[in-house]
């Protein structure tokens, strides 16, 4: 997950994930971000997904999506985002999710693809990670008319 998820850090502790999830159920309930767990067959925690950057004007949200380095690569990513996407627009009045992606994490940007998502081009400097400004490319869902 490091560098490309903002939060992630090496001093990364349990009392911030703890805040976050605290957080995470107040934004739920109030429609302001809706947050998943990625859960294996087993029960097993993977990571997460879900919307965030939700504006109403526009019915536009973000989609993100991060996976356990010890569960990438089988696709729990791939399944999350489709169900997110599914969840969004059978829930939601929202018309259009995005997935904004740093152009150098090739693995989330092939879940992106991967899930169905439109890539629409690449916006510089778009994500500022750890203090670094990255280009990224940005992926849509829309919901059909």
């Amino acid at each position: 997950m490091y560098p490309w998820m903002p939060w992630c850090h090496p001093g990364y502790v349990i009392d911030e994930s703890r805040i976050w999830l605290a957080e995470q159920v107040a934004a739920f309930d109030a429609r302001e971000a809706f947050s998943f767990a990625v859960v294996g067959h087993d029960g097993r925690y993977l990571g997460g997904c879900g919307l965030n950057r939700i504006d109403t004007v526009n019915r536009r949200a973000n989609l993100g999506y991060w996976i356990r380095s010890t569960a990438t690569g089988r696709g729990a990513a791939t399944q999350a985002v489709q169900l997110a996407r599914d969840w969004a627009f059978a829930h939601t009045d929202l018309i259009r999710l995005e997935i904004v992606v740093a152009t150098g994490n090739l693995p989330s940007l092939r879940v992106a693809e991967k899930s169905g998502a439109l890539r629409e081009g690449v916006l510089r400097r778009r994500i500022l990670l750890h203090g670094v400004a990255h280009d990224a490319a940005i992926f849509s869902f829309t919901r059909e008319p």
